[in-house]
């Protein structure tokens, strides 16, 4: 019985550490860039979209659709780091243990 006491005591550490992971991950931010850094986005590690920087010069043209799919793919770049990231804080959390595709911590 004591070994099971142990697992439920770390499963409670961990799901701990967890909550603490996420409110690390909401001061993470990162930047995605399109258009050789045309447009830029920063998001926070949660995907949320924190800031987006277009440099004047695509005002100029007329070219409505290209800013915004400068925009898709700055968004699209920086979320694939956001992902990344999290990613890394969560190996650091389970020690490098590596979890299944699409398991979702906390449990």
């Amino acid at each position: 019985m004591k070994s099971l006491t142990e697992m439920l005591k770390k499963a409670q550490e961990m799901q701990s550490k967890m909550g603490d992971m996420q409110s690390e991950l909401a001061d993470v931010e990162v930047e995605g860039s399109a258009g050789a850094g045309m447009v830029t986005v920063t998001l926070s590690a949660g995907g949320d979209m924190k800031k987006l920087n277009i440099d004047p010069s695509l005002f100029s043209s007329e070219d409505k659709e290209m800013v915004e799919d400068l925009i898709i793919a700055a968004h699209t770049q920086a979320k694939a780091k956001a992902s990344e990231a999290a990613q890394e804080k969560m190996k650091g959390l389970t020690g490098g243990l590596e979890l299944p595709p699409g398991f979702k911590m906390p449990f």
